[in-house]
């Protein structure tokens, strides 16, 4: 048996970052919410925000604190196990990360301190500060991690010599073309997944009619957020995905097993796509859906992966289910809300313990979510690691052995 350390350096990474990846879902979402959550106390005195705030202030900390110690080991994978895209990428993609641990990292650990032990120390105004620093600091994190993620999916504002990335421009790297997309989406989800969280908890409270009146205005305040964010990122999506049909055709080939190029092309629910045959079996196929989805006409081209060689295609089957498990779980969000809102409407959005069931099982969805469509975007990206440019077979350490990643990874 051969271990293949390029194998083996994409699954220790993807291991690494499927765990990290569930903790900014939540805090990110999580510091925003506290802000709120002491803003409104700060504005009108009412016990309740407070109590809420101190509740999931106690959860912040512990999954930031667990989120620090497992993103340490993901640049630390960037010299072991990738030292020729770090050598190559090191004048572009360093200062993005040295930004977010100067502009973001610092800003959100300092005022933690105050966030989690001031509430006697300092003025409430300047508890309220604190907390909006925490998720300013949060939201800055997100904005370099995910300038990073976005460069290597749509580099831009560079020059290549002797192998090694040069910068041109700073601006057009920063605000390469798939950032916004990338950027709204991803912190809508995190605050989606936040959401639900809060949701769940608040449902467990009001079932085990404990802290009722807590409970009801967790559930309350979330829901009316959630009515706003599940709607806006399912919009901010179908953006995104025409920014992948410009910048990144052979992905949304693979997303959507699309083989033949083609007007009129079709949506495919479900497939079991066949990358050697370069076929779909038992697929499920809606006419014409694909077009007016994918390019906002029915008329629209979509592309196919048979324009692609062979060697330039994602792994079509991950990429395809990732996708609408992503899609699937969004469109159940949205069926949660709307029942929420007419539980709402007619009275009885406290008192139905079916609904209230349902959303302490759809707690996890957005965490779920989140992985999928993280798996969407990066293994849809292969085999590139800079997309088009440098591929993930060159930029793996060349003096690794599968014996050393088998390892670490173990």
């Amino acid at each position: 048996m051969t271990l293949d350390p390029l194998v083996l350096s994409r699954l220790q990474f993807a291991w690494v970052i499927a765990w990290h990846i569930l903790l900014p879902a939540m805090t990110i979402g999580l510091a925003s919410y506290i802000a709120l959550l002491e803003g409104v106390f700060f504005f009108t005195g009412r016990e309740s925000w407070l109590r809420i705030s101190t509740f999931w202030t106690r959860i912040f900390a512990v999954a930031f604190g667990m989120g620090v110690v497992s993103g340490v080991v993901m640049p630390f994978q960037l010299g072991t196990n990738w030292s020729r895209f770090s050598d190559a990428t090191a004048n572009i993609l360093s200062p993005m990360l040295a930004y977010e641990g100067l502009t973001a990292f610092t800003l959100e650990a300092g005022f933690l301190g105050v966030l989690l032990f001031g509430r006697k120390l300092v003025p409430p105004w300047a508890h309220f500060g604190a907390a909006f620093m925490v998720a300013a600091g949060t939201l800055f994190s997100s904005f370099w991690i995910l300038v990073t993620n976005s460069w290597m999916q749509t580099p831009a504002g560079y020059r290549i010599e002797d192998g090694i990335f040069h910068p041109t421009s700073w601006m057009a790297i920063i605000f390469n073309p798939s950032f916004p997309y990338r950027f709204l989406h991803t912190v809508t989800a995190f605050y989606v997944t936040t959401g639900f969280v809060v949701m769940g908890v608040a449902a467990y409270l009001l079932l085990r009619k404990k802290s009722v009146c807590d409970a009801k205005l967790m559930l309350s305040v979330t829901l009316w957020l959630l009515t706003l964010l599940v709607p806006l990122q399912i919009f901010l999506g179908d953006q995104h995905g025409i920014n992948t049909f410009q910048y990144q055709p052979a992905k949304l080939a693979a997303i959507e097993a699309h083989w033949e190029r083609g007007a009129h092309a079709p949506l495919t629910l479900f497939a079991i796509p066949d990358q050697k045959a370069e076929t779909n079996h038992y697929a499920i196929d809606v006419p014409n859906l694909g077009s007016l989805i994918l390019t906002h006409d029915a008329n629209g081209v979509v592309p196919g992966l048979k324009e692609f060689p062979r060697q330039d295609r994602a792994p079509v089957a991950i990429t395809f289910f990732a996708f609408r498990i992503m899609v699937g779980i969004g469109l159940l969000m949205l069926a949660l809300i709307a029942a929420g809102l007419w539980l709402r409407f007619s009275r009885h959005l406290y008192d139905r313990a079916w609904y209230l069931r349902a959303l302490m099982l759809a707690s996890p969805l957005g965490f779920i979510a989140v992985v999928a469509g993280w798996t969407t975007t990066e293994v849809g990206r292969q085999p590139w690691t800079v997309y088009g440019v440098m591929r993930t077979a060159q930029s793996v350490t060349p003096s690794l052995t599968g014996l050393d990643v088998l390892i670490s990874l173990t």
